[in-house]
This record gives structure tokens, sequence and C-alpha cells, in this order.
């Protein structure tokens, strides 16, 4: 089965999602951003939130994380919780 390891940052608005994911292109560092930044509890870690297979996270977030290429930002990507960066570290398919 399908397994991926990643991380995120979780904001209220596309805007800041978009700032982020500028600075983050610019060279900031993604941990300390999603440290800083996020509102998910998983912020404290950089973001990261262990792995997990398909159908686990919600579907917008499923899609991304088993598709987009490892180690590149992908986003904003809209859920029912907000808007994402989201980074896959790690994947087996």
């Amino acid at each position: 089965m399908a397994q991926a390891a990643a991380r995120h940052i979780l904001v209220s608005t596309e805007d800041a999602c978009s700032d982020l994911k500028k600075q983050i292109a610019e060279g900031a560092d993604f941990a300390e951003l999603a440290a800083a930044h996020s509102s998910c509890p998983s912020g404290a870690q950089g973001g990261a939130l262990g792995t997990f297979g398909p159908g686990q996270m919600v579907k917008e977030f499923d899609e991304v994380v088993f598709s987009a290429p490892v180690g590149e930002v992908q986003g904003s990507v809209k859920t029912q919780f907000g808007y994402h960066l989201v980074e896959v570290t790690h994947r087996v398919d």
C-alpha cells in the first residue's frame, strides 16, 4: 500500500499562503515558517504530519500528497480547514 510523509503550513487566507510560498522560494526555512505561522498543531514540529496512507487525510490534501513530486512545495491547497502549503518529504508507491 502507498505511504507518504509530508509537512504543511496551514493558514486562513490564500494571500498568506502565497506570501509564505514566496518566502520559501526565496530561501526561508519551511519548518521555521510552519512553527511561526501554521494554525495546525503540527507547526510545533515544523509542520511534519508523519506517515500516512491514501484516504487518511481530506481529499484535496490527499490528491496533492500522492501525486506531487517529493521535495517540492505545493500550494495553495484549499481544504475545509483553510489554505495549505504542502511538501511531500517521502513517498512509497
